[in-house]
């Protein structure tokens, strides 16, 4: 066997595919990203099984789906399963295992298997503990200031990052992890994970990355055909709508420049390690837990199957893989694939607790299942060769895309004669996928779904889990479970 690889998984938090000049995006400045891709495999069909915070970042640790590890809701309150994860099967095998980030786990402190995790939590002092970021934050002298920007994490408002550029959580994440790079133990092979909070709201670039963009022509948003045609379609809209014009394009820079900021960021991770001698026998691997719907469908945010929210980015890259270079892998893939692939590429033994494909192996997905929510707004999807079926309970919904002729989503196929095998051949795989309280939306062996009516409009008085001033920190904090 020859000399261990180095890993370097690099993971961001609500980042489609669509966002990434790699993939096809004539607006997104992402010349690193670009770069890694031209250099290894980018996966051109990877998803989010759950695209949601929580259960996504499940999956990528654990390879394995929401029905095993057990939330396809959000759960904030959820241990990790028994189970081995990603960092524990490198540290087994002799690795250090180092995280600076986002983890998003449950108790907070739970490392998950690494040697030690520099962590930040975007301040959810609501699990009882204050993360590294708000420590350091206060020792620089700047104490529960981290949210007086006052935009919301889930809000779509934006104004430039209103404290020094150095305090940035994405300047923080790529600093700790740059020490941790130089402080590796010469004689162990490594195993790194940079988890950043951004791009997912709030919106508070910093303002040189904002003037990148500030005279750019911005595309309008996608429209369907489809769109408020029913009461959920209505509903998941609600988001978007309440935005005007102006405040939109305002969004979707500041959204832009904070990718471009960890694209820049980047840089530095793949510097430390060229000038450390590391860079020859490192992975370098890139992805993100779900994607950002930024107003295409009048929609924002994540929880849906439209593949703003749900396509996701997988970049494989770096010396060790220079063979592969500017391959473009079209197979269906999804979070719970990455462990086995990470493993296998570095000769350690993939658990059998794992569920997840090897990606560089000859094995092809016939379908991919998708599932996100519970009750009256859950949603559920099909993948199969070029065709999409998305369903909603609440109505029982279908929708089906053309992904080949249609990739931006904006016709409904669903009622086209011609393609009612297609769609029947889909919802016969939907149903026998479906489990737990899913079932009740059978009757006779079809779908019927829950009856349309008596969900009313309510009133968000929180603004969307909107943070104040963390000092002291808050007390009586009643979490909304809308963060992700």
């Amino acid at each position: 066997m020859g000399k261990q690889k180095n890993v370097l998984l690099i993971t961001v938090d609500q980042l489609s595919a669509a966002y990434i000049g790699g993939y096809g995006s004539r607006e997104v400045m992402t010349p690193t990203l670009d770069s890694l891709a031209a250099g290894g495999i980018l996966y051109d069909n990877f998803y989010s099984e759950c695209p949601v915070c929580i259960p996504a970042r499940r999956s990528l640790m654990t390879g394995l789906s929401p029905k095993t590890h057990g939330d396809r809701i959000y759960n904030d309150r959820l241990e990790m399963p028994k189970v081995t994860t990603l960092a524990e099967a490198f540290r087994q095998n002799g690795y250090q295992t180092y995280a600076v980030g986002k983890l998003h786990v449950y108790p907070q402190r739970n490392r998950i298997g690494f040697d030690d995790v520099i962590l930040m939590e975007e301040g959810r002092y609501e699990f009882g503990g204050i993360d590294d970021y708000q420590i350091w934050l206060g020792e620089q002298g700047y104490t529960g200031q981290e949210f007086l920007h006052g935009m919301g994490s889930n809000t779509y408002y934006t104004r430039p990052w209103h404290l020094p550029e150095f305090t940035h959580p994405t300047e923080f994440v790529t600093r700790e992890m740059m020490k941790q790079i130089k402080r590796k133990d010469p004689c162990r092979p490594a195993f790194y994970y940079a988890s950043y909070q951004f791009p997912h709201p709030p919106l508070v670039p910093l303002e040189i990355y904002l003037h990148m963009y500030e005279t750019m022509e911005l595309e309008k948003p996608v429209k369907g055909d489809w769109e408020n045609s029913r009461e959920i379609l209505k509903l998941l809209s609600e988001s978007g709508r309440q935005y005007s014009d102006r405040e939109i394009d305002r969004a979707k820079r500041a959204y832009y420049a904070q990718c471009t900021h960890i694209d820049y960021q980047i840089r530095l991770l793949i510097g430390t390690l060229r000038e450390s001698g590391l860079l020859e026998d490192t992975i370098i691997v890139f992805t993100s837990d779900h994607g950002e719907m930024l107003f295409h469908h009048e929609m924002t945010g994540k929880r849906l199957f439209y593949e703003e929210s749900a396509r996701i980015p997988l970049i494989i890259s770096g010396k060790p893989l220079e063979e592969a270079a500017g391959t473009v892998d079209k197979r269906l893939g999804v979070l719970a694939d990455v462990m086995p692939t990470l493993l296998s590429l570095c000769n350690i033994p993939v658990p059998d607790s794992v569920e997840g494909h090897y990606l560089l192996g000859e094995k092809k997905r016939d379908f991919l299942y998708g599932e996100v929510g519970e009750g009256t707004k859950a949603c559920r999807m099909v993948r199969k060769d070029q065709y999409k079926l998305i369903y909603y309970p609440w109505g029982n919904v279908i929708q089906l895309f053309d992904l080949k002729e249609d990739p931006d989503e904006t016709r409904d196929l669903s009622e086209e004669v011609s393609l009612k095998p297609v769609v029947n051949e889909l919802i016969d795989c939907l149903i026998k996928n479906l489990y737990g309280g899913d079932l009740d939306w059978i009757k006779d062996g079809e779908l019927k779904g829950i009856p349309e009516g008596g969900l009313k409009k309510t009133w968000d008085y929180g603004l969307n889990n909107q943070r104040g001033y963390h000092w002291p920190p808050p007390s009586g904090y009643k979490n909304s479970g809308k963060n992700g």
